[in-house]
């Protein structure tokens, strides 16, 4: 692959991300936006917060999620094709890097049981 065709295969991939959180506004903002207005009593900033925190919180969880992930995955890949006897630890090490996502979902979660 070419590195301008890598360069469009990322740039429609960002393209097609932002259109499907643009979609996902449109289809659940309203259906939120009726649960708070028929209750009155909540504060939307406050609830603002949370649900801001909330995907911070996700968010930078699964971004150095997705930085450790490269990194270990990679080194682990090299040394499988070296040994491939140590394929078990490697997939070991990809594993404690995915439990980066899995703490960030649960902090997540736990911020939004708070609100």
């Amino acid at each position: 692959m070419t590195n301008i065709a890598f360069r469009r295969n990322v740039s429609m991939t960002f393209v097609a991300t932002a259109f499907m959180l643009l979609a996902s506004a449109f289809i659940f903002a309203p259906g939120a936006y009726a649960a708070t207005t028929q209750s009155g009593a909540t504060d939307s900033l406050g609830l603002g917060l949370v649900c801001m925190s909330a995907a911070v919180a996700f968010g930078l969880g699964a971004l150095g999620a997705g930085m450790a992930i490269g990194k270990v995955g990679s080194a682990a890949m090299g040394a499988i094709s070296e040994r491939p006897e140590i394929a078990s630890q490697a997939l070991i090490f990809i594993a404690l890097a995915e439990g980066l996502v899995v703490f960030g979902f649960i902090t997540s979660l736990m911020i939004l049981g708070k609100a």
